[in-house]
Parts: C-alpha cells; structure tokens; sequence
C-alpha cells in the first residue's frame, strides 16, 4: 500500500514545557478519507501546523508522497493543500483576486475553469468580487477551503473546515469534498462532528494529551473496537454504591438517571446474558431493557472521556 503522509515518531515541546506531540506515528494511505480525531488540546492541531510547516517538530520525520517533507519543501509544498482554522485575508482582496495570487504563490499558472469551479461549488460566486472582511465567518471558511484546492494537490488536509457553516451548506460542501476524494486526493480532516467523520471517512486515528491512542480502518474499529451496550432502566434515579459498582466493574457501568449502560465486548461470549443477570440481582429486574452498538462518537468518548471527565 502506497502512502500520502507517513508520520514517524514525531514529538513537539512548546516553550515553557507543555508537550503537544509525544512520539506521534501514523500512516495515511493514498486515495482514504482519513479522521484525525481528538479533544481540544489534544495536538491535532499542532500536527497540522507541522504539515503546513507552521511548526517545526523537535524530533520525528514526515514524508508526503515518499518526499521528505522538510528537505524537499518547494516540492512538498506544490501538493499539499492546508486548511488551518485560523482565518487571514488581506481585507483589499476579493475572493477571486485571492485565489490568483494563492495559485502563484503554489507556483502554478492560475487556472481560470477550476477557479470558477471552486466559487460555485463552494457558493462563493455571488461574492466573488466583494473584499473579503465583506464575508461572513462561513464564507471565510470556505475561502479557505478554495485556497487549499486551488493548485490542484493530490494531499489536502483540512482543519475543521465546517466550523460556522449551516447544516445544509455542510452536506454540500462534503458532496464536493467526496467527489474530489473519489477523483484520487487524499483528505486528512479533523473536525468536531464525529457523525460525519463516520458517514465520510475510511480511516480513523484518535489522539489525546500528544499521544496516538487509536489507529485503524473505520469499519474494523466499527466491528472489532466498538462495543454493544446493554441499556437498563428502573422506575426510580439509580445511584451504585461501592460495592455495586465493583461488582458491574467489568462492563463499565456509567449511571444516567434512571439507566444503567453497561458494555459487552466485542466476541464476549454470554456477555448479554452474565451482564443482565448481575445487574438483575444488585438492583432488581429492570423495567425496560435495551441493546445498542457503539457509534464512533461512543469509542471516541470511551477513548478519551475518563480522565477529561475527572477534571
């Protein structure tokens, strides 16, 4: 399998010792749609700024489509496309005029059809000609975006590009992003809706405190990683004291309310059964009983959530 980005061992310290990278390895595969998921602070986006050469790592190597990413910059920087979250425009600049001087500054000739394509499938066309503090926050996101795909990159990493932009505005721009992607370019997105991470990518990674914590195809870590979940409900608000919970400490128990979630593992032979039995004789039959699989935002929060959620 051929690579677009091979990230190898890769720490950053800022000044001041607070570590955003910790030996961070991963490889993303040519043609995927790939999630680089985490929480805030997690360092996805000290990642990215790394790709973008922003930020230089203190140790690791990175190689875009077999290139070293740091000794062959002209190259690198010719195919690869960064949206950042940060948005910066010269205020004298319409939009069409930024995507001519972003194509030069690629070292390509401004390609007029494609940059026509860009404004209407981004819906930026009607405001082609207006300054850009004359946009909206959505709209500077999707400039953005345009400046990213303008010189055509086989690589294009994009960093929470939807933040502001409305639901339906969303669902088009991911049409174009997977019509692109279907086309042969790799897209590494971080975003905040795991919903459509999991509708649109094949590849997840998820990264917390610097450290790569999960790396997998989507529908192996869908079947193998996610868990089922028993849901069990009482009439009354439940409240486990130690011993109970000791006892459900296998399954994980989390207490909303008057339910009980408990997770059976993947392959967990009897799991359904052991779990409702024990639950059953600590707290009496259960009124209603429910079992659901684990969604990628559940793995996500299982993977990350214990120890945000103690402070």
């Amino acid at each position: 399998m051929s690579h677009a980005l091979q990230i190898k061992n890769v720490s950053k310290t800022y000044r001041g010792g607070k570590q955003a990278l910790d030996d961070v390895s991963l490889d993303v595969p040519e043609g995927s749609f790939f999630a680089l998921l985490g929480p805030n602070g997690a360092g996805k986006s000290t990642l990215i700024n790394i790709l973008a050469d922003v930020v230089r790592p203190g140790s690791g190597q990175i190689r875009l489509l077999g290139h070293d990413l740091f000794r062959e910059h002209g190259w690198c920087k010719r195919r690869l496309g960064v949206v950042p979250q940060e948005v910066a425009f010269d205020p004298f600049f319409n939009p069409r005029e930024i995507l001519h001087i972003t194509s030069g500054m690629f070292g390509a000739k401004a390609d007029e059809a494609w940059i026509e394509q860009l404004l209407e499938r981004l819906e930026l066309l009607p405001h082609a000609e207006k300054n850009s503090r004359q946009l909206s926050g959505g709209m500077r996101r999707r400039l953005l975006v345009a400046q990213a795909l303008v010189h055509r990159p086989p690589v294009v990493v994009l960093d929470e590009p939807t933040a502001g932009v409305d639901v339906e505005l969303r669902k088009r721009l991911w049409t174009f992003m997977r019509e692109l992607n279907a086309q042969g370019t790799t897209i590494l997105l971080t975003t905040h809706y795991l919903e459509e991470a999991e509708e649109l990518c094949d590849q997840v990674a998820i990264i917390d405190q610097g450290r790569l914590l999960m790396h997998r195809p989507m529908r192996e870590l869908l079947d193998e990683v996610a868990s089922r979940v028993l849901h069990l409900s009482w009439p009354k608000p439940l409240q486990l004291d130690a011993a109970q919970q000791q006892a459900l400490t296998r399954w994980r128990p989390r207490v909303q309310g008057s339910c009980l979630q408990l997770c059976l593992a993947s392959g967990e032979q009897q799991a359904f059964h052991d779990a409702y039995t024990a639950a059953s004789l600590l707290l009496g039959p259960p009124q209603d009983v429910a079992l659901m699989q684990e969604d990628l935002e559940d793995v996500f929060l299982r993977l990350t959530g214990d120890h945000h959620e103690r402070g």
